[in-house]
């Protein structure tokens, strides 16, 4: 059966271990989730879980979703996700999962999330570029710099480090420790940092890498 939760991001603390060592951790309100629908490679081409995390009041939803919900018995919930399973028959529609039926310390997981928007950024904090001089008469300072073209190509290569959005991106941090779980509160306690701004929707996972 394969492991995995949603959570939010609740921010960041310390615990000391028996050694007195002090580990950073990232605290995560994690699930609990709830099976809504089952995909099959019979039905839908792929095998996945689409799980939801946090109740939401029924007048908040449309009708095709308050009709999902109510196929299943399932109060309405904020955030639904799909997860890639092999089985899906580990899994049952209506079933609620708390982090302690998922994690233990010491596992290795990867936390999906999504990063802090920075807004309009130039090259060289987007891109860690280095600057011009800062003596005076120098008239390049945070520029990007040349674009690198003349007659020929007579355009600009795709890829190239410019300007632009910063943030807002999906990112994912791999290898990540369970340091702590806490069944009673659903709070799970992840060695490090990991995307995202406090109260970020988190996609958590047993690792691919262990």
């Amino acid at each position: 059966m394969k492991r995995f939760i949603l959570g939010k991001k609740l921010g960041m603390t310390q615990v000391f271990t028996e050694e007195g060592l002090a580990i950073p951790v990232t605290a995560v309100l994690a699930g609990p989730v709830t099976v809504v629908q089952l995909k099959t490679m019979e039905q839908d081409g792929y095998c996945a879980v689409k799980v939801g995390y946090t109740d939401m009041k029924e007048n908040q939803t449309n009708k095709p979703m308050k009709g999902m919900f109510e196929k299943v018995s399932v109060a309405p919930k904020k955030f639904l996700r799909e997860i890639r399973v092999e089985n899906v028959s580990e899994y049952e529609v209506g079933k609620e999962y708390n982090v302690a039926d998922m994690f233990e310390e010491g596992n290795k997981i990867d936390v999906t999330g999504t990063s802090k928007g920075k807004g309009f950024a130039g090259t060289v904090k987007r891109h860690g570029i280095a600057t011009g001089r800062n003596t005076h008469g120098s008239h390049f300072h945070r520029a990007p710099g040349s674009m690198g073209m003349a007659s020929s190509p007579s355009r600009v290569f795709k890829g190239k480090r410019l300007p632009g959005h910063m943030g807002t991106e999906r990112v994912t941090v791999q290898n990540l420790e369970v340091v702590k779980v806490y069944s009673d509160k659903n709070l799970l306690l992840i060695k490090g940092a990991i995307p995202g701004p406090k109260g970020g929707l988190l996609i958590i996972n047993e690792a691919v890498k262990a």
